[in-house]
């Protein structure tokens, strides 16, 4: 009679129940996987029975059996080694050489030859699967078990051989269950990237603070070398912790990369994602065979910073248009659909032209216009109207930079608090942690009430083409972030005309 385990599949940022069955007959020597199983679970079978003889257990290889695993759905294809484990359960209960209940129990980890079990990605996720189904349990490797026991209403256990799993399941024994209590969200703050650092740059550091408050996409653009890649890194040192909602979010999409850390399994600090400007498409917004998550949704929750924006593909830069709007990206290829999430806030940097001196009267540009028109047409109009706030940040003087002394006002800490404080005000206004730059049009209306002077000068900028209707809503989020600042109820003329400032000059 076949033997049957149940396992795990992820599929995008979801995991699905495999049942995974074993069946061990007499006959000519054989151990074939079905089920739509790719190259790595194929080699299960050279590997399980390796670490079956290291167990003390005679190796299916060795006997005259046939032995045939089914992996189910058949439909669903198989990816990766997590199925090592609960291959090696299931012969040895069909085989009839260890006997236990495999009810309401799922089994993953990949075996070494000597038995040895090597951590698996995205356990977290097979945690939150075994809660939703109803299962009670869950043995995977010891290097996973701080990770999945995150997850409460769970048993964890953590083995670190397949023969102390056989021992475990056999009752000879006792393996008490992982329980990593998750511990406090202490915000850290590297020196080096403190805001009370940087030398002048008042009115860029008051941007980066709106930025922070509301969730805002920023575009700076300047000669080379005056901070803007400097006030990018500083930018996290500003944000909110993560709540724990937001922790196991992020953490969801780390554990499918690869990317936790074995010690502190949960993400607590906002992602900061800056990618070179020759990374491809599928390694920004997700793909590949099969598709996997990409900067965009590494983000999520955190900042993905474009250092050189121009120098980026342009067909690379139009994909972010609805992952920008939506705060998600749909990936679809011919046998595979992702949906991931991709709530980022865009920080993007750029020069004024190739050489960076367009507009700067102590340097000469030597740019051509047809050079500075090629450099600009990446940034098409559709994509920079998703942008919130514009802002220059001009060449410091070298008063300010020989005699600069710490910012006592403006620094890290100080800025974080007011920034704490305006996303209290956001949370008590939605209920959830969606910031002003998420509100959809029905909310703009709700919460964005005008007074008679701040609607004029809207509509004065409206019929002069220099704001679109995209545009305006993004104003309205601005000023309602400005406000919140201010600690302001209603928006007043002071806030729509700093928002206004910040959309893109005339030339």
């Amino acid at each position: 009679m076949p033997s049957r385990i149940f396992s795990a599949a992820i599929t995008g940022l979801e995991a699905q129940i495999i049942e995974v069955e074993v069946e061990a007959s007499y006959g000519l020597r054989r151990f074939d996987i079905v089920g739509l199983p790719d190259k790595s679970v194929q080699e299960a079978k050279e590997r399980v029975g390796a670490a079956i003889e290291s167990a003390g257990f005679k190796s299916p290889h060795h006997e005259p059996v046939k032995v045939l695993v089914s992996l189910a759905p058949a439909d669903l294809k198989k990816e990766g080694s997590l199925y090592d484990l609960p291959i090696a359960l299931g012969y040895l209960v069909a085989a009839r050489k260890i006997k236990f209940d495999p009810t309401q129990k799922v089994f993953l980890g990949e075996l070494a030859l000597d038995g040895r079990l090597r951590p698996a990605k995205g356990t977290i996720i097979f945690s939150i699967a075994c809660r939703q189904k109803g299962i009670k349990e869950i043995i995977l490797p010891k290097l996973n078990s701080k990770e999945a026991s995150l997850i409460d209403g769970l048993r964890v256990i953590g083995v670190e051989t397949l023969a102390q799993a056989i021992d475990y399941l056999e009752g000879k024994i006792q393996i008490d269950p992982e329980n990593a209590k998750s511990t406090a969200n202490v915000f850290e703050t590297h020196a080096e990237n403190d805001l009370g650092l940087i030398s002048g740059q008042e009115a860029s550091k008051r941007a980066m603070e709106i930025v922070a408050s509301g969730g805002h996409n920023i575009s700076m653009w300047g000669p080379p070398g005056t901070g803007k890649t400097l006030l990018a890194k500083a930018l996290p040192t500003i944000l909110p912790p993560l709540s724990f909602e937001e922790s196991l979010e992020v953490t969801k999409i780390y554990s499918v990369c690869g990317l936790l850390s074995a010690n502190s399994p949960l993400v607590q600090k906002r992602p900061f994602r800056s990618p070179h400007h020759t990374t491809s498409d599928a390694a920004i917004v997700g793909g590949g065979n099969p598709p996997h998550p990409g900067e965009i949704t590494l983000a999520h929750r955190g900042i993905l910073f474009l250092d050189e924006f121009p120098e980026f593909r342009r067909d690379t830069l139009e994909s972010l248009r609805q992952p920008i709007e939506e705060g998600t990206i749909s990936v679809i290829r011919a046998r595979h659909s992702l949906f991931l999430p991709a709530r980022f806030t865009l920080v993007i940097a750029s020069n004024p032209c190739p050489c960076g001196n367009w507009g700067n009267s102590e340097k000469r540009c030597v740019c051509s216009n047809s050079q500075i028109q090629m450099y600009r047409k990446k940034l098409s109009g559709p994509l920079m109207d998703r942008i919130d706030l514009f802002i220059n940040v001009p060449a410091v003087k070298y008063e300010k930079l020989a005699h600069a002394e710490f910012d006592q006002i403006n620094n890290s800490a100080r800025i974080r608090e007011r920034v704490c404080r305006c996303r209290d005000i956001q949370k008590t206004r939605f209920g959830d942690c969606r910031t002003n730059a998420g509100m959809d049009i029905s909310q703009v209306k709700k919460y964005c009430q005008l007074d008679k002077p701040s609607e004029q000068l809207l509509k004065t900028a409206v019929n002069s083409a220099k704001l679109s209707a995209r545009g305006y809503h993004r104003v309205l989020k601005v000023s309602r972030t400005i406000a919140d600042l201010a600690e302001s109820e209603n928006i007043r003329l002071n806030h729509i005309s700093e928002a206004l400032a910040y959309r893109p000059q005339e030339n």
